[in-house]
């Protein structure tokens, strides 16, 4: 194999998921794939920022790599940044779809970006939502994979099933393994029944579809040109009308509205085999899990002798095979068998374990009916901070509100409310209509209703205040910003 064929690769990250099937620690606002789900108290990585590492493990060996280059969704981009900041690592490019397409346009666009500067990298990508137990046995399958992309094949990992599950995608391939320890595809196959299950798991042939793939930018682009020109020209189109704001790039939107949804597999990879696309598996065997559902959180985290699975403030008492997550307060359970039972400060989810994959029609009510629960905690996330709403009442709301050091809310004001502030800790610098003021611990100050205002942080520690809020509507769309740092309407 010649080195030179190694010289570019990219990483490339999907991070664009929803993650709906573990509500109520998963919301739209703030998906898995941006959860700290792991049981070791020495690693408080995301599954994001694992990917992120696994993928960087790849930097040895004689393979050069490019800095990461995520796609992601446009509501997610300062947790992107926020979490990639937190490693160190500064990427390539963060592409953001205005809504979800899909995987088959993600990595068209990845593609796109990858190639931009003339050059044709093997793109090695990766969901954001996965997990395995043995990253040095991942990054040795990895680089079996790359040296066989290098070679002109598309090469997809699949790990051996120990279970009939009917949550993923099966591969069929070829028993006997070629060079780099390929196995040549010969179907895919979508989520089975449980009893089809049952039989691949008997049949030895074959192997769960780990959505991982590794090709060259170029292979990718040809062979969806071949068997869905539709999505290219779509997605190229919204390419082209691309605008670049730092390291955030983004297409256009009306035009990315109309591309195809599509996943990566029913676009190219299913029509791979027996065609003029070379198509391999590379197997895996690394402790994979996609952490689709809560029943997979089980299978992966350590079990006491009855096998239950104990997060946060929970105590488990003649129960077996169960999972209680407490996230705020204590959690009590007796005598469950194979029940989920998750706590948030707004919600609780119980569930029959072996069902968990339901808990996606709990968040389809959800937002059919419009409720907050479905896209928001009571801790929301913001490019400045957070806030926590920690109390409401007929016309009043109590936050809780930290401002990171050096940030600023937008320059604005409110139709329908009016704001009392109280600083907690930190310093404080408010807008208050034509004053500017500096507020430190245990000093407030009284916004009224209509009055156009700010606050910022210019401090090195972060700010933290309690805002009680009073007026007719209380909700986060009556806010009309003038200025804001971040990009927002």
């Amino acid at each position: 194999m010649n080195p030179k064929f190694l010289s570019t690769v990219t990483p490339v990250i999907m991070a664009g998921g929803s993650g709906t099937r573990l509500w109520p620690l998963s919301r739209a606002a703030y998906p898995k794939q941006f959860l700290v789900l792991g049981q070791d108290p020495y690693d408080q990585s995301s599954l994001f920022q694992q990917a992120v590492r696994r993928l960087g493990s790849l930097d040895a060996g004689g393979i050069s790599l490019a800095p990461p280059l995520i796609v992601g969704n446009e509501d997610h981009r300062f947790l992107v940044l926020d979490q990639l900041r937190e490693m160190g690592i500064s990427p390539m490019a963060v592409v953001l779809e205005p809504v979800g397409r899909n995987t088959a346009p993600a990595l068209t666009m990845a593609a796109l970006q990858a190639t931009a500067g003339g050059e044709d990298p093997i793109l090695v990508m990766t969901p954001a939502d996965q997990t395995v137990t043995d990253e040095a046995a991942f990054s040795a399958t990895l680089q079996r994979a790359v040296a066989a992309a290098a070679d002109g094949s598309i090469v997809i990992l699949g790990t051996k099933p120990d279970r009939a599950e009917t949550g993923y995608g099966y591969i069929r391939s070829a028993p006997e393994a070629g060079v780099q320890g390929e196995h040549s595809v010969l179907q895919f196959v979508e989520k089975p029944d449980a009893a089809t299950a049952a039989r691949y798991l008997a049949e030895g042939v074959y192997s769960w579809n780990c959505g991982i793939f590794v090709l060259r930018a170029s292979h990718w682009l040809q062979a969806l040109g071949q068997f869905r020109p539709d999505i290219a020209q779509a997605t190229h189109a919204a390419w082209n009308a691309r605008q670049t704001d730092q390291v955030f790039v983004r297409p256009d939107r009306d035009l990315f509205q109309a591309i195809p949804s599509e996943s990566i597999d029913y676009a190219v990879m299913e029509k791979c085999p027996g065609s003029v696309f070379p198509i391999h598996m590379v197997q895996l065997d690394a402790g994979w899990n996609d952490l689709g559902a809560w029943d997979a959180v089980w299978q992966v985290a350590p079990h006491d002798a009855q096998g239950n699975v104990a997060v946060g403030d929970a105590i488990i008492s003649n129960s077996h095979n169960t999972l209680v997550h407490a996230t705020s307060r204590l959690v009590g359970a007796v005598g469950l068998q194979d029940v989920v039972v998750v706590e948030t400060p707004d919600a609780v989810l119980v569930a029959d374990r072996a069902r968990s994959q339901e808990v996606k029609q709990i968040v389809g009510t959800l937002s059919a009916h419009q409720r907050e629960e479905y896209a928001l905690h009571r801790k929301v996330y913001r490019p400045w901070g957070w806030y926590d709403s920690i109390d409401h009442g007929p016309r009043f709301q109590v936050k809780r509100i930290m401002v990171k050091p050096g940030a600023s809310l937008s320059l604005q004001m409110h139709h329908h409310r009016a704001e009392h502030w109280i600083v907690v800790n930190g310093t404080a610098e408010v807008t208050n209509g034509d004053q500017t003021i500096v507020l430190s611990e245990n000093q407030s100050t009284y916004i009224p209703l209509g009055q156009v205002h700010r606050l910022a942080n210019p401090g090195k520690e972060p700010l933290e205040i309690i805002e009680v809020q009073s007026g007719s509507y209380l909700g986060e769309d009556d806010i009309v910003r003038f200025e804001d740092s971040y990009g927002r309407s």
